[in-house]
């Protein structure tokens, strides 16, 4: 009885993945679709066909030779996503290891304040940024959105539930043999919280991967706009060449988080852990 129900379950789980599957072979499939057939649909003279009648690259071949600036703002969100993620690593990292292993006065309120302010939607907190960064005279460049996603009080709250399932025992015996906090940090610290920081990492790239209101907000210049801001820029009678953005842009985000899928799960469980 227990394994029927057991398989009963993977019901439901089966008709929520094949929602999601079915969003990706459409997609798929309407980057392979001749102009003429997607012109069809769009006038409602074919309906949706699960495979394309006259399967082609024309859009594909479309995107990558008759338009530049699709590789220009490719090459914009790598230059948002590599330096934020990296700044995430330099700043989150310590200020993690900081608020999990030393006890001081008004440690819990400043968690607190971490906790507030990842819970804080970018609405909320637009104005301020934007009042900042005019103040600093970086609007309409690249730091002004590189610098808010840099200094995320998310990619903190994960790494503190990482860095919480190290034993104080290692510690200790760090301490013993004569390791300043700095080594204790590097040497015990990094390695045994590394699935947290990946996590962590993984779900900022992808954060940042997508970002739409920052860079429309913070970033003037079309020329510097990102990859998220090409699609709605697309009309419908280029619905090919959306579908085909669209896949080239998901492409690079499924591979950075099939990479850190099994970090993603060790993060999961470390942050269960309980000495």
């Amino acid at each position: 009885m227990k394994k029927m129900s057991f398989k009963l379950a993977y019901i439901p789980l089966a008709g929520l993945a094949f929602l999601v599957w079915w969003v990706l072979w459409f997609m798929l499939m309407g980057s392979l679709m001749s102009l003429e057939e997607l012109s069809a649909i769009i006038n409602g003279r074919l309906v949706w066909p699960i495979i394309p009648t006259w399967p082609t690259l024309q859009p594909l071949v479309q995107l990558l030779l008759d338009t530049p600036h699709f590789f220009v703002m490719f090459w914009n969100t790598f230059r948002l996503v590599v330096p934020s993620v990296l700044g995430q690593l330099l700043l989150a990292a310590p200020a993690a290891w900081g608020l999990s292993r030393f006890r001081f006065r008004g440690r819990k309120i400043l968690v607190t304040v971490y906790i507030v302010l990842m819970l804080m939607p970018f609405q909320v907190t637009m104005v301020p940024n934007f009042l900042v960064m005019d103040r600093l005279g970086l609007m309409d460049s690249v730091w002004a959105v590189i610098l808010p996603f840099a200094f995320s009080a998310f990619p903190v709250f994960i790494m503190i539930k990482g860095f919480d399932a190290v034993p104080y025992a290692l510690l200790e015996a760090a301490s013993i043999d004569g390791a300043n906090s700095l080594r204790t940090f590097a040497f015990i610290g990094l390695p045994l919280g590394l699935p947290s920081i990946i996590a962590a990492l993984v779900l900022g790239f992808l954060e940042v991967w997508g970002a739409i209101e920052q860079p429309m907000i913070f970033l003037r210049d079309p020329a510097a706009w990102p990859l998220s801001l090409f699609l709605p820029q697309i009309v419908a009678e280029e619905l090919g060449l959306a579908m085909a953005a669209s896949l080239l842009m998901l492409l690079p985000a499924v591979l950075f988080f099939l990479f850190g899928q099994k970090y993603l799960e060790l993060g999961i469980q470390s942050a269960g852990i309980k000495e």
